[in-house]
């Protein structure tokens, strides 16, 4: 008798062969199990962690015992609860504003240099970026003492009265968005100089030819051709500023009064220094879905743009 299994399996298994090494071929096959160590580390430094906070913000106190939302209950009903929630809202939406505009003006100035003095222009403002926020800090600290103020020191050599600048909660508030602009504004420098390099450089010329003035160009040429980079660049900084903690903890350590308390050092304060850590674990949740809506309609702008073009 003849054998008419044994050619159907070997067919069966070279197709299957094929398969498999075609799959393997593909672009996005190869760039998923490229990308799969970097997908398993976050996952392990950022998914475990959220869940963990989920699980921490429903425990009571001692965490011996089970009590569902009653944590987010009692924070809706603190008065200091919702002084943070204005207070990080003012502080990472200030910041972004004028980080984004400064950015957006110092790019253009160094985009307008001449390219053999392009690098030592951008070295030198990227130095408060580079360093690390906590010694940035330490600095303005001293420049905002009390006692020993150097500004306070200038005014009174100018005849203008000394200012409270971390005593006074208006000026305290200044204080911190005012050096987080200095340490996050070389930022959008060099994402908005990378934006301005690839407009091409026809559309100036074409528009010169039109009659455009310089702030013209800017409006109608590289804002248009650099808004889905700004509008990243600006949700990125708004998650690192919502979740700040080193220049607020350094600067005022949420004083004077809790009126610099943002998200993360309020949920710092009551989780170590007032021994409850579901209650602030519940505290750092609620950034979560402030920045998903924010994320949200970001990146539907974005989509809607790239759809149109």
């Amino acid at each position: 008798m003849v054998d008419i299994a044994a050619p159907h399996s070997a067919i069966t298994t070279g197709d299957g062969r094929t398969s498999l090494h075609k799959l393997m071929q593909r672009k996005s096959t190869i760039a998923f199990l490229m990308a799969l160590p970097l997908i398993l580390l976050i996952s392990i430094l950022v998914v475990y962690p959220a869940f963990y906070a989920v699980f921490l913000s429903m425990l009571s106190k001692k965490m011996d015992r089970f009590v569902g939302f009653d944590n987010f209950v009692f924070l809706f009903k603190r008065p200091t609860f919702w002084a943070v929630v204005f207070q990080s809202c003012l502080f990472a939406i200030t910041a972004v504003i004028f980080k984004a505009m400064i950015g957006f003006v110092v790019a253009h100035f160094v985009h307008n240099i001449p390219s053999k003095g392009q690098r030592k222009w951008r070295g030198m403002l990227l130095v408060p970026w580079v360093i690390p926020p906590a010694m940035s800090t330490l600095a303005w600290l001293w420049l905002f003492d009390p006692s020993y103020s150097a500004f306070n020191w200038v005014f009174a050599h100018l005849g203008i009265s000394q200012v409270a600048w971390l005593g006074n909660p208006y000026w305290a508030r200044f204080c911190v968005i005012l050096v987080n602009v200095w340490v996050g504004s070389p930022f959008f420098l060099i994402m908005y100089l990378a934006a301005l390099k690839s407009v091409p450089e026809q559309l100036h010329e074409a528009a010169a030819i039109d009659g455009a003035n310089w702030l013209q160009k800017i409006w109608y040429v590289n804002l248009p051709m650099m808004r889905n980079i700004i509008q990243i660049t600006a949700l990125f900084s708004l998650i690192v500023t919502f979740a700040n903690f080193d220049i607020v903890k350094i600067l005022t350590n949420g004083g004077p009064v809790d009126q610099t308390h943002v998200f993360a050092t309020w949920a710092f304060t009551l989780a170590i220094w007032g021994n409850d850590i579901p209650l602030g674990a519940s505290v750092s949740l609620f950034m979560a879905p402030m920045l998903a809506i924010a994320a949200y309609f970001i990146l539907r702008n974005i989509r809607r743009r790239g759809n149109e073009a």
